[in-house]
């Protein structure tokens, strides 16, 4: 493989097959779309992402944890300000419960604001006979089963550039006001769980943090810098490579290029083949990236994964998403990590134990069952801890609200109880009394290691 020495450029991908890309039928008016996205401002910014890159070299040395979550796939619809401060909400009581459990720094990653475009198993999608085009996210055309919305518009981009803004602006505005004050914890509970079983062991943590914090003001005689505020980063799967090229540019004062949609562009496991589309793109980027591996995925190809998309070996530039499933990670993680450890790459490896374990009911609905996730997330720590590492991250599809998706964990959700509130159009997520849940089991995991 000689791909790492051949010239770059952000459209160097086009000479490539991409997977998983839209078939739009109006050329002109998708340059027109594309040009227009290349001259509108960036989303984020090039001291963040090297910010983000430096702490992810921290969680590869063991010093901080990653925390990676949201929607499978964002809708339009959601870009409203109780749906965004609710997943924000949870990912902060996350965080909380593992730095208080875990007694690491975390790195809070949001899997939104950009999380748009989908990767599809088929082109086209039948219906009682009809076949169109399948939806592959609100960026790229509509979820409804007529022609006219299946067919990808240009147009569809530029609003996808506009919901992430607004999302993002949301964001910071929140966090610049204190919404993340650690002084104040209790304000990022959710309402509709304030009699969960769940809620009396977060509060004694919130109080017990409380307690330490206003006992080291006034022990110093100040309020302590980092206390009211937090960082946080976004992330996409790096899957429309036309969007992803559109904002990828030259910043002043830093060499190389930066996709400026994302903080953590990731490479899904559909569009990782050494000689695509997707790998060129990726590997020209100075952002730190993600790829989501398999159980078949071969050592050996991981390993020249590492080699192409950071050939300096740059460390908090590469991430392993690994989505084994419960029943697959015993036998297919120990080689793979072999092999990364002899060859002397330095990698973040990150559990995602979501989209191996996912089942279809007998009545059709997609589901995950909590005790699945689970037992694979404490078979990556083990494994990795065998063989000489360590998790460093954990990529969860979870809401903040109250859904019945996935089967399982203290509130009890059953297969029965699915039907009651199942929102998502893609994927399954955790909801807020499961992933808070899931936050304090993996705590305890950390905590052993």
């Amino acid at each position: 493989m000689v791909i790492k020495s051949q010239p770059w450029s952000p459209d160097s991908w086009q000479r490539k097959t991409a997977q998983q890309q839209p078939n739009y039928p109006d050329r002109i008016k998708l340059d027109a779309a594309i040009a227009q996205l290349a001259s509108l401002p960036p989303l984020v910014t090039s001291f963040e992402i090297e910010l983000l890159r430096q702490q992810l070299a921290e969680a590869a040395r063991g010093e901080r944890f990653l925390l990676q979550g949201g929607d499978c796939s964002e809708n339009f619809s959601d870009c409203e300000s109780d749906a965004i401060s609710s997943k924000l909400k949870i990912l902060l009581q996350m965080s909380l419960v593992i730095v208080q459990g875990g007694k690491k720094r975390v790195i809070r990653i949001g899997r939104f604001a950009g999380q748009y475009a989908k990767p599809r198993s088929s082109d086209m999608e039948t219906r009682n006979g009809v076949t169109l085009p399948s939806y592959r996210g609100d960026m790229i055309n509509g979820m409804e089963f007529t022609p006219e919305s299946r067919i990808p518009d240009p147009e569809l981009l530029l609003r996808g550039y506009e919901h992430a803004g607004l999302t993002l602006n949301f964001i910071r505005a929140l966090i610049d006001g204190g919404f993340a004050d650690l002084h104040h914890p209790e304000l990022w509970r959710l309402g509709f769980v304030h009699n969960s079983p769940l809620m009396n062991e977060y509060t004694r943590m919130v109080d017990s943090i409380g307690e330490s914090l206003r006992f080291m003001e006034t022990l110093t005689g100040g309020s302590l810098g980092d206390s009211s505020r937090v960082d946080f980063f976004t992330s996409h799967e790096g899957l429309h490579l036309l969007y992803e090229q559109a904002h990828t540019r030259r910043v002043p004062r830093r060499t190389g290029w930066y996709n400026l949609t994302t903080h953590l562009p990731w490479i899904g496991n559909r569009t990782r083949a050494l000689d695509g589309a997707h790998i060129e793109y990726f590997r020209g980027i100075e952002n730190p990236i993600g790829v989501k591996i398999d159980a078949a995925t071969p050592p050996g190809e991981v390993c020249e994964l590492c080699s192409v998309l950071n050939p300096d070996n740059i460390p908090g530039k590469l991430t392993f998403i690994m989505r084994f499933g419960a029943k697959h990670i015993a036998a297919a993680l120990p080689p793979i990590a072999d092999a990364v450890i002899k060859s002397g790459a330095k990698v973040l490896w990150c559990s995602d134990p979501m989209h191996g374990n996912t089942e279809t009911t007998a009545s059709g609905i997609k589901t995950r069952r909590f005790d699945n996730v689970l037992n694979e997330l404490e078979h990556a720590f083990s494994i990795l801890s065998d063989a000489g590492t360590h998790l460093g991250g954990v990529h969860f599809e979870l809401t903040g609200d109250d859904v019945t998706e996935c089967i399982g964990g203290a509130s009890g959700i059953t297969e029965a109880d699915l039907s009651r509130d199942y929102r998502t159009q893609v994927d399954p997520r955790l909801n807020y009394e499961q992933s808070l849940e899931m936050a304090l089991l993996l705590s305890r995991l950390m905590a052993r290691k």
